[in-house]
């Protein structure tokens, strides 16, 4: 796929949140991340698959359209957005700058 046609979006994943959010910044080994908080476990995957959900939600594409790129053991994931439009970059700004809740 060209890079054209996706977005990589770094993330730091909260696991076994009280509360389930997306927004904030952490400053990750991918470079600035944005902050998702789900209430899952991190255990099988179930924290990694809710993250992708409230990813595509909060940028509001489809969930089959987020992919896990690297990261799948760790809190610090890198995931991939097939076919961004021109304002998702600014939807990602303003949800980890924190202006966007």
């Amino acid at each position: 796929m060209p890079a054209d046609d996706a977005l990589t979006v770094a993330v730091r994943v909260k696991p076994g949140a009280a509360r389930a959010r997306v927004g904030g910044c952490f400053d990750g080994p991918h470079g600035p991340a944005l902050v998702i908080a789900v209430n899952a476990p991190a255990v099988d995957g179930r924290a990694t698959e809710a993250a992708r959900r409230a990813l595509a939600g909060a940028l509001g594409v489809r969930a089959a359209a987020v992919s896990l790129r690297t990261g799948a053991a760790s809190r610090d994931k890198l995931f991939l957005v097939e076919r961004p439009g021109p304002e998702l970059s600014g939807v990602l700004r303003r949800l980890r700058d924190g202006s966007g809740e």
